[in-house]
């Protein structure tokens, strides 16, 4: 790369030192940002100084070698210069100024100069800046040269014996040949007028301890002073800019998505080349990545930006250019402080620093003609471009104000920073998630004398029937993160992976799109690789309707377990529960906080708790890098995994080692609770969702632990799920009764799996197989499957998400089921008394009847003038409509009129008629299976492979190709068995005909 070597190996290293005279190398590592930042300096500085075998560049990367630890390289990037193999200055960190002096001094000995001479302070010389003997042999010994030499020396020792500031006249002196010709005014060493054009250069005669002093920085910054020249007149250029797009509010923008009204810069447009907005757009590009600070691009070059990359996901913040990492660069020397190394006795340096004197500007002159030197700091590095400069400094300006604001007032915890009006009436404003959101909710008072007291408790659904998502918890934090982003940016994200407009792939299906999309969810939190747009469209599409399904759930479950499972947990210092949020994208531990703060405060108002911290572990699994560090903005005291821990593969193998673990097995994690959401559906094979399954079983407590599965609600997603159920009620559950239903003798511990106790806790009231999935496996055209729904409060980026920005109703459709392990169900009953004991109702029933043994409503009920029919699951494992007429019961009918989906129903009914599921047509029926096995025999016909040919098909109808090709298989086929069967008969005869002739020569030897 340009003039630079890359060396790793020792032996090259020192060929390198051994035959260069000045090696100045790059101590550097590829992780290091500072080192790339750098980078590019010290390859300028290369391309301008690199001599062969006199001055050589090195780069080093201390990852790679020892050469690093050689040279005891503690910090990166660290610059080294060697002089002869030794050592004479080291630069620590990305100080380009202090890098660029040490080069400048390091190219003086290739030059001839020594150590002493180019490193030390000898002090003041007047006529010459070397030693005598350099200045001598540069001496041109004619006449007239001497001549002009005596005069010279004695004209600056006339002037500097008759003034009383010798040192300012011998300098400012006309005798002093390294003055300029022309009328340059120098301020301090530093300030030079910019019209003004450097002279040929001329050995130096005079030199001052000034001089002495800057000389270094001035050869070390001439680069960089050409390229700031003129900063100060486009500062003030873009001063005037701001103040004139304020005085026109049409004018001023915040992205470069508005058009300008200035004619000035219609005509900079005009007189642009297209290579020139090629190169101004690309450079943008390169620069702030997906983001363009405000003014940046005029309409030609935005235009052009638009067409090439698409719209700017929002403004550029000083955090997208580095410059909160990179601010101090440029500081670390007060204004006013030089510093200079002076060589010590052993050959080491010292650094000495030094006040540089001021000289004021004399009465008249003009400051803003003057450009100051100033040390180069990150945005003199980093800009390539005028307009790169103004637009950073802007940025820079920007961080600086809000971190004093910061220092100077920090906000209070619990205060809201205002929104600052910047990003309103805009294309790209954040409004679009800014939008209140409700914090209460009407609750119906009364309902304790209006409906019986079971069928309060049996309800699914809580009043009122909406939920909110949390405000502090959920809400605000995503607001805050999607912020950032435009909206049409998140929209198409969340479109592109969640199955197009509507989102239909999503946790939410749309009503309308509930027909053909039937596939899993299109972006679940364990992907391994999201863009940035790509993790903030999860979050504003998935975690709204994920949170409601779960929450729903959860209160199920806890409603038919009951509180003291959760409460024993949190009582006197109780060490809680650990949940596992596997599938939900952190939307499952944010409704378990819920959920365990209402138990939480339960418990305060007893005075069995105290404070306001809940025990217990959270735990989510999330594949993504940039997912994961949004959800840590608003989940605390959460454990990250990257994918689920399989423990099925860390066991003892027969090499003694283990898989996960090498030779020790690994430590066992278990969990209370695990939301394994939408985890199953999108494992396309039976053996791969056994797996997941295997593998969530082998993490629940068992003691308690409960497994929540939630899928989609389509016939699929019944299906993945009642496969769950079922695989739990066969391969991993005792009976209810407990009785283990295999013998001792005939299990085998290679192929059966050692039963355990459990229960199903919602929303089945039975333990044997599910009325809606009698026979394992897909079916085609399935209308009847176990799914329920719950409604929540839209936040309002997910209206306009949606395309509903007007309608903030929400509703979840979902199908699951919910299994406590380790727990049986108590006293066994016969599930047919069950039902027939829940139909004659329990509305006058002085015992209380378990909410377990319930039917549960499956469909909406049916409510007719005097009577209403209810669709019900029931004990029995059978799907009945139960009718419950007004001349029943008053209670009952009201209660039946107010019941809702999801329901369980414990007053009883009048009548019930047997209710068949309509499962549709499944693949493993006989019919399918001899429809499956007759294509197969007629592909094989086809091909030629079979040999059986007595098939059983009708005639074929029409002069089909394929059929053509069947017959003339058959023939051959046929006329090679006919004459392997007339070769048979021939080899008969002639075995025949030789056997009687074998009888005959018998008996002629007789």
């Amino acid at each position: 790369m340009g003039a630079t070597q890359h060396i790793d190996d020792q032996v090259e290293w020192d060929m390198v030192l051994k035959n260069t005279q000045v090696v100045v190398v790059d101590f550097y590592a590829d992780w290091c940002g500072p080192c790339k930042m750098i980078g590019p300096h010290f390859e300028r500085l290369a391309d301008e100084y690199a001599k062969p075998k006199k001055m050589a560049f090195v780069k080093v990367n201390t990852e790679k070698g020892s050469i690093g630890q050689m040279y005891g390289v503690r910090s990166l990037p660290t610059f080294k210069v060697f002089h002869k193999g030794t050592v004479i200055e080291t630069v620590t960190g990305a100080n380009p100024a202090a890098l660029a002096g040490a080069i400048v001094k390091a190219s003086k000995l290739v030059q001839g100069g020594g150590n002493a001479e180019v490193f030390g302070n000898r002090g003041q010389t007047l006529g010459g800046s070397g030693s005598s003997g350099s200045a001598l042999a540069r001496m041109n010994f004619d006449p007239a040269s001497i001549i002009n030499h005596i005069i010279t020396i004695i004209g600056l020792y006339l002037v500097s014996f008759f003034s009383s500031d010798a040192y300012r006249s011998a300098k400012n002196s006309s005798f002093n040949i390294e003055n300029k010709p022309q009328n340059t005014r120098v301020v301090n060493g530093n300030a030079v007028r910019p019209g003004a054009t450097a002279p040929p250069p001329k050995p130096k005669t005079f030199k001052t301890l000034a001089d002495l002093s800057s000389d270094v920085s001035i050869a070390a910054s001439r680069q960089h002073r050409a390229e700031c020249r003129g900063i100060a007149q486009l500062q003030s250029l873009h001063q005037r800019t701001v103040l004139s797009s304020r005085r026109n509010p049409v004018a001023a923008r915040l992205f470069s998505t508005s058009r300008r009204l200035n004619s000035e810069e219609t005509s900079t447009e005009a007189a642009q080349s297209s290579e020139d907005i090629e190169k101004v757009v690309r450079d943008a590009k390169q620069r702030f990545r997906d983001t363009l600070p405000k003014d940046y691009l005029n309409e030609a070059e935005y235009r052009l930006y638009e067409r090439l990359y698409g719209p700017p996901l929002r403004e550029t913040t000083p955090e997208d250019v580095g410059i909160p990492e990179h601010a101090d660069i440029g500081r670390s020397n007060p204004e006013g402080e030089g510093i200079l190394l002076r060589e010590l006795d052993g050959g080491e340096f010292e650094e000495i620093s030094y006040e540089v004197a001021q000289q004021a500007v004399e009465e008249g002159e003009n400051v803003e003609n003057f450009v100051i030197q100033k040390e180069p700091g990150y945005i003199d590095i980093v800009a390539r471009s005028d307009r790169e400069r103004i637009a950073l400094e802007q940025l820079q300006k920007d961080f600086e104000t809000a971190k004093k604001a910061q220092d100077e007032a920090p906000l209070e915890p619990d205060e809201v920073e205002e929104d600052d009006g910047l990003l309103d009436g805009i294309e790209g404003d954040s409004s679009w998630v800014s939008e209140n959101y409700p914090t209460y909710q009407h609750t119906s008072t009364g309902e304790e004398r209006r409906f019986h007291p079971y069928t309060l408790e049996a309800r699914f659904h809580d009043s009122p029937v909406e939920i909110l998502l949390p405000q502090e918890r959920l809400v605000k934090p995503l607001q805050s993160l999607l912020a950032r982003t435009h909206l049409n940016h998140v929209k198409s994200a969340a479109e592109s992976a969640f199955g197009g407009r509507g989102l239909p792939t999503s946790p939410v299906t749309p009503f309308g799109l509930r027909n053909g999309h039937m596939g899993g969810i299109g972006l679940p939190p364990d992907t391994k690789h999201m863009t940035e747009i790509e993790a903030d469209a999860f979050l504003a599409a998935y975690v709204p309707g994920a949170y409601a399904s779960v929450l729903a759930t959860l209160r199920e479950a806890r409603k038919r377990i009951g509180s003291d499972w959760i409460q024993s947990r949190l009582k006197n210092n109780g060490p809680g529960l650990s949940v596992l949020d596997a599938g939900a994208g952190g939307a499952g531990l944010v409704a378990w906080e819920q959920l365990l703060q209402t138990e939480w405060d339960l418990l305060a108002e007893k005075g069995k708790v105290r404070g306001d911290k809940i025990p217990g572990k959270k735990t989510v699994v999330v594949g993504s890098d940039r997912l994961r560090g949004r959800l840590k903005t608003f989940l605390d005291n959460t454990t990250f995994l990257p994918r689920l821990p399989d423990y099925m593969h860390s066991g003892a193998m027969k090499s003694g080692q283990h898989l996960d673990s090498g030779s020790e097995p690994q430590k066992r994690k278990s969990y209370d609770v695990i939301i394994a959401s939408h985890l199953f559906l999108k494992e396309k094979q039976d053996h791969y969702r056994q797996a997941i399954l295997n593998n969530l079983w082998t993490l629940l407590n068992p003691d308690g632990g409960v497994l929540i599965v939630i899928e989609k609600a389509h016939p699929r997603g019944f299906e993945a799920v009642a496969h769950v159920r079922d695989t739990l009620i066969k391969q991993f559950l005792l009976p209810q009764s407990g009785e283990n239903p295999m013998s001792p003798e005939d299990f085998n511990p290679g192929y059966h799996r050692e039963l355990e106790a459990g229960r199903i806790l919602a929303p089945c009231t039975n333990h044997g197989p599910c009325p809606m999935y009698p026979e394992p496996g897909k079916s085609k055209g399935r209308k009847d499957y176990c799914h329920f729904s719950q409604r929540f409060v839209r936040p309002g980026f997910y209206s306009k998400l949606v395309g509903k920005a007007s309608h903030n109703q929400g509703e979840v459709e979902f199908s699951y089921v919910a299994i406590q392990k380790g727990v049986q169900s108590g006293e066994h009953k016969d599930g047919k008394a069950m039902a027939e004991e829940a139909f004659r109702g329990y509305e006058q029933a002085e015992e209380k009847p378990d909410m377990r043994t319930l039917p549960r409503i499956v469909l909406p009920p049916i409510k007719r003038k005097g009577h209403v029919t209810l669709d019900t699951c029931t004990p029995e494992g059978k799907l009945e409509r139960w009718t419950v007429p007004k001349s029943f019961s008053k209670v009952a009918y009201h209660d039946a009129r107010k019941s809702r989906w999801g329901d369980l129903w414990a007053l009883g009914a009048k009548t019930r008629v047997m209710r068949s599921a309509r499962t549709g047509s499944g693949v493993d029926t006989e019919k399918q299976r001899n429809i499956a096995a007759k294509k197969a025999q007629r592909e094989a016909a086809r091909e030629g492979l079979g040999t059986d040919w007595q098939i059983k098909t009708r005639p074929g109808r029409g002069n089909s190709r394929a059929r053509r090709q069947e017959d003339l298989i058959r023939e051959l086929m046929q006329n090679e068995r006919d004459s392997e069967k007339e070769m048979d008969a021939e080899f008969e005869e002639e075995l025949a005909e030789l056997e009687r002739e074998d009888e005959v020569e018998r008996r002629s030897r007789r």
